[in-house]
């Protein structure tokens, strides 16, 4: 009310005459510096998107790289367009790939909440996964490593690691704008998407300030507002967007988002490839945004799915559709996509064939950063794939390994899984199955007469089990 009131003040002072045309200007910058820079951030919801003409911020001289990762929701590799997927539009996804490297054997857990313990802390989920979605306030995650590091840093998005505001800080953020505080089910935590809950500075906003607004918009301006609040220092920001997950329903781009209520309406798989085309319009909102604020050739980008995704949703993925894997242990609910690019270090359309896990993260962006891990962040798991992004002399995994507990907080995933890949072959040490997962990636027929070379790999792959967790 006080906005409508101020802008028909203004319309008001330009309709007089124009003996005080001077006077009229200088009230106008008057009151609109008032209006611009008098919102509270609670309440401030309006959409931000930089211009990228705009260059009132100058490019800081900075020795480290800034970071954005951005995390999507049940984004299974066969998604995007640059890895061979052909049902969605990911043109801004695409652009992070084309402008730098895209990698082929990124793999992962087959849920989000063991999955985001292994980015954040570079552990094994044996180490220090005990609950579904709740982690330890005291671990030391890629926000503590930044943090301690003299940057920045921020979280936007679905956060899922519990411990509201308290967490947060000792889990290395400096601010935050999120979803799911407090670990609980989903269905109490109330809509990330239309009418959103949102989390800020210690409390919820209030139902008024999110009435039909949508999560992940509110999410993006708030990360940017940081972004360019923190333009003249380095910034570390991790942005869990909340697509694509389910309930699957409209966004502001469809015409059926004004009468949506995510109180009353079904989830409907057919509004999936809307909502991909909505997350990457907020990639590329994140990318342009830092374009225009002459930030973007020292920011290293990041965009990750955090497992596969849900068996609702059937894609086109090189010439064959594809049923999403969320949940399964094999290749469609475990591999994921991701795209790097930092300019100038990374060399543009490059692809990465070698294996890296989720784990690997941590130790990557710390070598980027030029950051030595700290001795009480051990046993870190993860293995370092800083040299093979800006090519140098580089010895890539020749495996990896899950252990796989996911504690579901349903109650209804509460298996013990642990296995060893090396890319082609993959053994199940819990179920004794042994799998070539090029040519079976369903996982459908164990291999039981082995070559003299596959019972090598296979004892090989044991090895690995057996020098881990037991």
């Amino acid at each position: 009310m006080i906005r409508i009131l101020i802008i028909a003040k203004l319309i008001n002072m330009f309709l007089i005459t124009p003996i005080h045309f001077k006077q009229c200007c200088l009230a106008f910058v008057t009151v609109l510096a008032i209006t611009l820079f008098s919102c509270n951030k609670a309440s401030e919801l309006k959409p931000f998107v930089a211009k990228v003409s705009e260059s009132a911020i100058n490019k800081p001289t900075l020795t480290r790289p800034n970071i954005v990762l951005i995390l999507g929701d049940d984004i299974g590799y066969e998604i995007p367009t640059s890895d061979g997927g052909s049902s969605y539009q990911t043109p801004n996804i695409d652009k992070i790939a084309a402008n730098g490297m895209r990698f082929t054997q990124c793999f992962t857990a087959p849920l989000c909440s063991p999955s985001r313990f292994l980015i954040m802390t570079g552990k094994y989920n044996y180490r220090n996964y005990t609950a579904w979605g709740i982690m330890n306030p005291n671990e030391k995650t890629l926000g503590t490593l930044f943090h301690d590091a003299g940057y920045a840093t921020y979280v936007a998005g679905k956060w899922q690691f519990d411990g509201g505001d308290a967490s947060i800080h000792s889990l290395g953020f400096d601010d935050y704008s999120i979803w799911n505080p407090y670990q609980t089910l989903d269905s109490a935590m109330g809509s990330h998407y239309k009418n959103p809950v949102v989390y800020e500075g210690g409390a919820y906003l209030s139902q008024s300030a999110t009435r039909n607004k949508y999560g992940d918009d509110i999410f993006t301006n708030r990360a940017l507002d940081f972004i360019r609040q923190n333009s003249s220092k380095n910034f570390f920001v991790y942005f869990p967007i909340t697509l694509c997950h389910e309930p699957f329903s409209p966004t502001p781009s469809d015409p059926e988002f004004a009468a949506w209520d995510p109180k009353r309406d079904q989830s409907n798989p057919a509004f999936f490839p809307s909502m991909v085309a909505y997350m990457d319009k907020k990639v590329g909102q994140v990318t342009d945004s830092l374009k225009a604020w002459n930030l973007y050739e020292n920011t290293i980008i990041i965009y990750a799915g955090d497992n596969g995704t849900p068996s609702d949703i059937v894609s086109r993925f090189n010439g064959k559709q594809i049923r999403g894997g969320k949940a399964s242990p094999n290749v469609f609910g475990t591999k994921v996509p991701l795209m790097i690019s930092w300019p100038g270090h990374i060399p543009a359309h490059s692809v990465n064939t070698s294996l890296i896990d989720f784990t690997d993260f941590l130790p990557t962006l710390a070598d980027a950063a030029g950051i030595s891990v700290p001795l009480n962040y051990a046993p870190v798991d993860g293995v370092s794939f800083y040299n093979q992004m800006v090519g140098l002399p580089a010895t890539p995994r020749s495996w990896i390994y899950c252990y796989y507990h996911p504690l579901s907080k349903d109650g209804t995933n509460d298996l013990l899984l642990i296995w060893a890949h090396d890319g082609k072959y993959k053994l199940y040490d819990s179920l004794g199955m042994f799998f070539n997962t090029l040519k079976d990636p369903f996982e459908k027929v164990p291999l039981l007469t082995l070559t003299p070379k596959e019972q090598q790999i296979k004892a090989n792959l044991q090895a690995v089990i057996d020098s881990e967790h037991n």
